[in-house]
């Protein structure tokens, strides 16, 4: 599950005169933080990343840290539920060994587990 965060700039009142219009120099700024968030569907128990960026090369990072605090491997199995997003679908992925993904149909979010952790 990933949700961003923004901030938007602040707002400012400037001084024209009368039936001139005015001008104002804007530097929008946007600052980005992805939250990588996994949660056990029967516990709700959730382990998350908050990170700069989103691509496949962090993704891989995201699950061989998250494969290797829970243990997986040849006898402990994890199955994740991701939607379509192009990070999940890369051909750079690289799972750690024991870690399989079910993806979700296109366009559904109401089908992905992790929603409803975040209703806002």
């Amino acid at each position: 599950m990933n949700i961003a965060w923004d901030s938007f700039p602040v707002l400012r009142r400037i001084y024209d005169p009368v039936g001139e219009w005015p001008i104002a120099h804007v530097n929008w700024r946007f600052e980005w933080l992805w939250l990588y968030a996994f949660a056990h569907p029967c516990t709700v128990e959730t382990k998350a990343w908050i990170l700069p960026y989103v691509n496949t090369e962090l993704f891989n990072r995201v699950w061989a840290e998250f494969a290797a605090e829970f243990n997986n491997g040849d006898d402990k199995h994890i199955v994740l539920v991701v939607d379509q997003a192009g990070w999940h679908t890369s051909k750079g992925i690289e799972l750690p060994e024991g870690l399989h993904l079910i993806f979700l149909p296109s366009h559904s979010p109401e089908l992905q587990p992790a929603e409803r952790l975040w209703t806002l």
